[in-house]
């Protein structure tokens, strides 16, 4: 009689779940994911160049990339803080599991409301004392209203937020776009700067920046860690049901999270324009919204670990723009692709942070042990 009794082979491994991994090892596996990125893009930049450079080559130029020249190491740390900035804008709304992508348009809708304030005063010849004060309350309001309607929609009608957000992206740029046609009609698409009624220097153009971004970090750090509105963001964010049983007016925490971020993201385009670039175009952004969803999730949503993180990306997108002069790169594809490498193996670290691979022979161990 055949035997008909199946037997159930085990996987060659399991997928398992790693408990709370320490920071130093945490460091340590995003270090050897760096170094692995770099070391295979630098060969790859070795065999494409034109110009005979090697592959220890690229590691000089992205060093001077960021810190080559005074004048570079304050471009990185300007980058970085406005990066950290942006970062800090959507990390309430991600923890709170509100996918906010529109940070970019949040961001340039408050350059166009700043840099109206600058154009106007500066045809009518008003004083700076009255236009400044000005521009802080239309850029942060800007700011504010593109971030809070994707929040009414979503808390009264549940509506999808992340295409939401994204739809109000398109529509600054086109805004920008259609203001800009309107005071310079026979420009090139982009305006004059506007010198005259800025926010002050402090020492460099760059310190204001440092400065704000420094105290909305402190801010947020405590917001979240040791407020009542960030408990409520957080227990949002792992159950809307157990929130709401215990009390808490969910619709209300979602709108003032929002607003919250809005705020920032206002700040954030009152420093692009009014104390940075004193003009305003529709790239003002710089994608950073999208580039600060990685930092937020490789930072673990931890606003001070977001320092290193946004470290990380700004030194290395500085570093590949010299690459790419350096190597004869003559267009920003092959810088690209590049790019991409490296953050591939940034992002792909992390799984190894957060699973491991247990082999069938060691997890038939481990269950005999547990037996």
């Amino acid at each position: 009689m055949a035997n008909t009794k199946k037997t159930n082979k085990e996987p060659l491994f399991h997928i398992v779940k790693r408990d709370n991994m320490s920071w130093p090892k945490r460091l340590l596996i995003y270090a050897i994911a760096i170094i692995i990125g770099f070391l295979i893009t630098s060969v790859f930049c070795a065999v494409s160049n034109e110009k005979g450079k090697g592959v220890w080559d690229m590691f000089i130029s992205v060093y001077k990339g960021s810190f080559g020249t005074e004048r570079k190491i304050w471009i990185f740390l300007q980058e970085l803080a406005l990066l950290l900035g942006v970062s800090l804008a959507i990390l309430p709304s991600f923890k709170m599991k509100f996918w906010n992508l529109g940070a970019n348009g949040q961001v340039l809708i408050s350059c166009l409301a700043c840099y109206a304030c600058m154009y106007y005063g500066d045809k009518a010849g008003a004083s700076p004392n009255f236009i400044i004060p000005l521009m802080i309350i239309c850029s942060i309001s800007a700011g504010v209203i593109w971030a809070v309607i994707p929040a009414i929609f979503k808390a009264l009608f549940k509506t999808n937020e992340s295409l939401f957000t994204l739809m109000m992206n398109y529509l600054a740029v086109g805004l920008v776009s259609v203001f800009i046609t309107i005071w310079f009609p026979k420009g090139s698409g982009s305006v004059k700067p506007i010198n005259t009624i800025v926010l002050p220097d402090i020492y460099k153009k760059q310190v204001l920046t440092l400065i704000v971004v420094s105290v909305l970090t402190v801010f947020m750090t405590l917001y979240l860690k040791m407020s009542k509105q960030g408990f409520e963001v957080s227990l949002v964010g792992e159950s809307e049901n157990t929130a709401r049983y215990v009390g808490i007016n969910v619709k209300k925490v979602v709108i003032r999270t929002l607003i919250l971020s809005g705020i920032i993201c206002g700040i954030i385009g009152l420093l692009l324009v009014g104390s940075i670039n004193h003009s305003v175009n529709e790239n003002m952004a710089n994608n950073r919204g999208f580039t600060a969803i990685m930092t937020a999730w490789l930072a673990k949503f931890n606003p001070l670990a977001m320092i290193l993180t946004c470290g990380l990306i700004t030194f290395i997108s500085n570093g590949m723009s010299q690459v790419r002069m350096d190597f004869g790169f003559y267009n920003n594809a092959l810088s690209n692709i590049i790019l991409g490498v490296i953050y591939f193996f940034i992002i792909g670290c992390d799984f190894f942070i957060t699973y491991k691979i247990v082999f069938r022979k060691k997890a038939k161990k481990q269950k005999k042990e547990v037996n």
